[in-house]
């Protein structure tokens, strides 16, 4: 069970608060393409084979994956800034890890903390739920969702640059003065979440979790290597199974799980993490494809011939246009809610990977394609943090998103996979050297429509707009929202906040505190004077009002703990106080 204690918004919560959260998220996608313009000179840099040179993106991909639902986990019991600092400060150490190596063990290392900073993308999300104002909740999660790939299309350019006119190591000096910046600032413009979950952390579930998904990675990122039909593939795939097996059991059983099975389990949930999985890999195809097409030279006949930083360029637009989505997204949700939004996103997708079946003669075309595919990607990343927390418990917010983060990851891993076997299978040998084919491009796009379409359907089947009454409910305000968790717990204190003439008092702030003097909970009255409270355990609290115009108010009151929920009313003194 979980304290409501929300006091939302926040003094000094708006402003800065979402640009500073954004560029978090923007930060730490950036480790994910960053040694993508370098990526073909990895085995002669660090002094090693093709083979383990690939270890320097599956490190980071592997850790990231696994950091979080960690991290939003952490986030819910003991901060979400908290735990958004911490991730900051390993993915500065492992950038200057990496700016100070130059051999393959060293490299990997930085690189795994570098990814551990994914997390910071779900806790984010989880403190402007927490911190935000209703109406400006929806723009701000769609910017920090979005972030991911905005971050990834601008490291390429950028990254380009920096590796064709640098030392490749200036790459990670730059990440970890980012990364600097981003703690700066957030320290400064973040305040706290006051919301807390209860129980303690469950480490044999984060074990397991992490067990089981390096089990499944490694296969999916390195099956093409090691043969698909290898006693290593199979064998790895089949441990995965049977470990993420017992650690669901092991979860259903937990009182504090990591990762709540029965909420994940729901219809919206279910569907908008296995969408996620689709838009993950729609997203990660043109990743791959375009910058290698504008790359390859004209003499192959399909090849654009450009440089490396030219490539960059042309793709940038797919993170220029997502960020750019952000609050077009909010009007579009706001209106027709976010699985229209999602639904919109996808189709917009689909018509940009079609579309560009024929757009690959010229940089300007790959341009036009990255235009409408960022679009599509914004629209769909942005709706899928709104589908998850209008679906879960305010109190797991970060988890439910780091585990929607995950699904993502999961989706780039699989596209990048085969992706990656479809572009060995159909290229060219020229003079000893392996270059890919125009047919290997087109099959990548149709795989992606492919996948895209998979998403639609999942998204079709999620629920619509909640009903009228329910929907003005959540409408009104997140207080409003929490209050009405808290009286489907069934369980504590509940009742209205009246004025002396027994008119009700909204936006009242009641405060449970037991017999300790230690606060216990807080809550809001909505706009009927309604207020809900939930009691950590039985025994005797002083409900303690304060709302403007009105004088205090402190009144005893008793609870079993149990079940049964006790019916406080609280009068406010007819005296008034100045504003």
């Amino acid at each position: 069970m979980t304290h409501t204690t929300h006091d939302r918004p926040t003094p000094g919560a708006s402003g800065p608060v979402v640009p500073v959260l954004a560029f978090a998220g923007i930060v730490v996608a950036v480790m994910q393409t960053l040694l993508v313009p370098v990526v073909k000179d990895l085995p002669r840099l660090l002094d090693t084979t093709p083979g383990d040179a690939t270890w320097v993106l599956t490190s980071t991909l592997l850790s990231g994956a696994v950091a979080t639902p960690i991290m939003g986990r952490l986030g819910d019991l003991y901060g979400k800034r908290r735990m958004l600092i911490a991730s900051l400060a390993v993915m500065v150490a492992g950038a200057l890890l990496s700016a100070l190596s130059s051999t393959l063990l060293p490299m990997i290392a930085g690189r795994t903390l570098q990814g551990f900073a994914m997390g910071a993308v779900p806790l984010g999300i989880g403190l402007m739920r927490d911190l935000l104002p209703r109406e400006r909740l929806g723009s701000a999660m769609a910017l920090m969702s979005s972030s991911i790939g905005v971050g990834g299309g601008l490291a390429l350019p950028a990254a380009a640059l920096v590796a064709q006119h640098a030392d490749w190591h200036a790459l990670f000096y730059g990440a970890a003065g980012l990364g600097v910046l981003s703690i700066v600032l957030t320290l400064l413009a973040v305040p706290e979440s006051p919301l807390r979950a209860k129980g303690s952390f469950d480490l044999p579930g984060a074990l397991g979790l992490a067990a089981g998904l390096v089990l499944l990675l490694l296969p999916v990122t390195k099956g093409g290597e090691w043969g698909w039909s290898s006693a290593t593939t199979l064998g790895l795939f089949a441990a995965a199974v049977a470990v993420l097996l017992l650690w669901g059991v092991l979860e259903l059983r937990s009182a504090a799980p990591l990762v709540d099975l029965r909420t994940t389990a729901r219809r919206e949930v279910l569907l908008t993490n296995l969408a996620s999985i689709m838009v993950g890999v729609s997203f990660y195809v043109v990743s791959l494809v375009l910058p290698q097409l504008l790359q390859l030279p004209t003499a192959t006949g399909y090849g654009l011939g450009q440089s490396m930083v030219v490539a960059g360029l042309c793709v940038a637009p797919l993170g220029l246009t997502m960020m750019f989505t952000a609050p077009v997204y909010a009007r579009l949700s706001t209106r027709y809610g976010p699985k229209t939004t999602l639904v919109v996103g996808l189709l917009v997708i689909g018509v940009g990977y079609g579309g560009g079946l024929g757009l690959m003669d010229a940089a300007w075309q790959t341009v036009v394609t990255s235009v409408l595919l960022g679009a599509g990607i914004g629209l769909a990343y942005s709706s899928l943090p709104a589908l998850i927390v209008g679906a879960v418990p305010a109190s797991e917010t970060g988890a439910a998103n780091g585990l929607n983060t995950l699904m993502r990851s999961i989706g780039t891993s699989v596209s990048s996979a085969v992706i990656g076997m479809v572009l060995a299978g159909t290229a060219d040998t020229v003079d000893g050297v392996a270059v890919p084919t125009m047919h290997g491009f087109r099959v990548s796009f149709l795989i992606a429509t492919a996948a895209v379409a998979v998403g639609l359907v999942l998204a079709l089947f999620l629920p619509g707009r909640p009903p009228a009454a329910e929907h003005r409910l959540r409408a009104s305000s997140e207080e409003d929202a929490n209050l009405a968790r808290a009286a489907e717990a069934l369980r504590g204190f509940h009742g209205r906040v009246l004025a002396a003439d027994g008119t009700p008092v909204a936006r009242a702030r009641v405060t449970l505190i037991d017999r300790h003097g230690r606060r216990a909970g807080t809550a809001l009255s909505a706009e009927d004077g309604r207020y809900a409270l939930a009691v950590p355990s039985g025994g005797a609290y002083v409900l303690a009002v304060r709302a403007p115009g009105h004088g205090p108010l402190a009144d005893s009151a008793t609870h079993t703990g149990d079940d049964r929920p006790v019916e406080v009313d609280l009068s406010l003194p007819g005296e008034t106080v100045p504003a």
